[in-house]
C-alpha cells in the first residue's frame, strides 16, 4: 500500500514539473507575443492597427499559433534585437570615441596648463621680481601678458582656419555621398558592418601602438636613469682624474726638485772631491812636518815644566826668605827665562 502511494506521488511531482516548464515556456511565448503585438501598433499607422485589431478579435477561436507563426514571430523579435544590440554598440562606440577625445583634449589642456604655470613662475614670479625692493616689476607682467595674448589669438587663427577646412571636408564628403546616392551606390548593412569590424582592427592595431610606446617610453624613462646614473660616475671619475692630475704634477714638481737637489749635492761632491785630493797633497807635501799628536804632548809638557818651575821658584823663595841670603836667591835662575825656554821648546 505505502508503496503504490509512493510511486504515485513520485508520478505526480514529475508531471507536475513538466506542466511548471510548459507554463515557463508558454508564459516566455505570451512575453514575446506581447512585446512583438506591442512593437507592430507602434509602427502601424492607427487604420492598420484598428484592422488588425478585428483581425485578432476573429481568430480568438483559435487555441494557438502554429509553429510557423510562432517561428516567424520569434525571427522577427531576434532581427529587432540585433538591430537593437547594433544601434546600441554603435551608440557606445560613438560615446567611446567622444569620451576618448575630451579625455586627450583634457590631458593636453592640463599639460599645457603645467607648462604655462611654470612659465608664469619662472617669468614673472622669479624672473620680475625686484632683488633690491622684492617686488614684481609691473612692465615685465604687463610684456608677459601681451605675449600670452598674442599666443592665444595665433592659437585661435589656427583653430579658425582648421575649422573652415574641416567644415570644407564636410561638405565634399556630404556632396560625395549624395552623388552616391543618386548614384544607388549606398552603403548596405553589410558594407557598414564590414566597415566597423575593420575599424575595430585598427582601433586594435591602435592600441597595439599604444601599448608598444608605453613599453618604449618605459624603456627610455629607465634609459634615462641609466644615464643619469652614468653621469654621476663620469663626475666623480673626471673629479678624482682632476685630483690624479695635480697630484702627478706636484709630484713631478717634487721630483724636479730633487733632481736639482741632486745636481747640487752632485756639484758639492765634487767641490769637495777636489777640496779632498788638495788636502791630501798638502799632506802628502808636509810629510816631514810634526804630527798633531806630538805637537799637542809637547805642549802639555810644557804645562807640566811650567807649573814645576813655578813650585819650585816658590821653594826657593821660601827658603831664601829663611835664610836670609837674598843675593843668593837673586843669582838664581828668573822665571822669565825659564818660561822663554820652555816657550822655545
Amino acid at each position: 500500500m505505502h508503496g503504490r502511494s509512493g510511486a504515485a506521488t513520485s508520478t505526480a511531482e514529475r508531471e507536475l514539473e513538466e506542466i511548471l516548464r510548459e507554463n515557463k515556456k508558454l508564459q516566455q511565448e505570451n512575453e514575446l507575443l506581447e512585446a512583438h503585438k506591442s512593437r507592430l501598433e507602434a509602427e502601424m499607422p492607427q487604420n492598420a492597427a484598428d484592422s488588425s485589431a478585428g483581425k485578432r478579435r476573429r481568430a480568438r477561436g483559435r487555441n494557438a499559433l502554429t509553429l510557423d507563426e510562432k517561428l516567424g514571430i520569434a525571427n522577427a523579435e531576434f532581427e529587432v534585437v540585433q538591430k537593437r544590440i547594433e544601434d546600441t554598440k554603435l551608440n557606445s562606440e560613438k560615446l567611446i570615441d567622444s569620451l576618448r577625445a575630451v579625455l586627450e583634449e583634457t590631458d593636453l589642456r592640463i599639460g599645457d596648463l603645467k607648462k604655462e604655470a611654470y612659465e608664469f613662475k619662472r617669468d614673472i614670479v622669479v624672473g620680475a621680481e625686484n632683488f633690491r625692493t622684492g617686488k614684481t616689476v609691473a612692465e615685465k607682467v604687463v610684456k608677459y601678458m601681451e605675449e600670452k595674448l598674442k599666443q592665444k589669438d595665433a592659437v585661435i587663427e589656427k583653430l579658425r582656419l582648421k575649422n573652415v577646412t574641416l567644415k570644407g571636408l564636410i561638405q565634399k564628403v556630404e556632396t560625395q555621398l549624395k552623388q552616391k546616392e543618386e548614384m544607388g551606390d549606398v552603403l548596405h548593412y553589410i558594407d557598414f558592418h564590414q566597415l566597423q569590424i575593420e575599424n575595430k582592427q585598427y582601433i586594435a592595431k591602435i592600441e597595439e601602438r599604444n601599448q608598444d610606446l608605453l613599453k618604449l617610453k618605459r624603456t627610455t624613462g629607465n634609459t634615462v636613469q641609466v644615464l643619469n646614473n652614468l653621469k654621476k660616475k663620469l663626475n666623480t671619475i673626471l673629479t678624482e682624474t682632476e685630483w690624479l692630475r695635480k697630484e702627478i704634477q706636484g709630484r713631478k714638481d717634487l721630483l724636479e726638485k730633487i733632481r736639482v737637489d741632486i745636481n747640487k749635492v752632485g756639484v758639492e761632491i765634487v767641490k769637495e772631491e777636489r777640496l779632498n785630493r788638495k788636502l791630501s797633497e798638502s799632506d802628502e807635501s808636509g810629510a816631514d812636518m810634526p804630527h798633531v799628536r806630538d805637537y799637542i804632548g809637547q805642549k802639555a809638557e810644557m804645562y807640566e815644566l811650567r807649573a814645576m818651575l813655578k813650585d819650585w821658584t816658590r821653594k826657593v823663595e821660601i827658603a831664601a826668605i829663611s835664610a836670609g841670603g837674598r843675593s843668593r836667591i837673586k843669582s838664581g835662575p828668573s822665571p822669565t827665562h825659564a818660561d822663554q825656554h820652555l816657550s822655545a821648546h
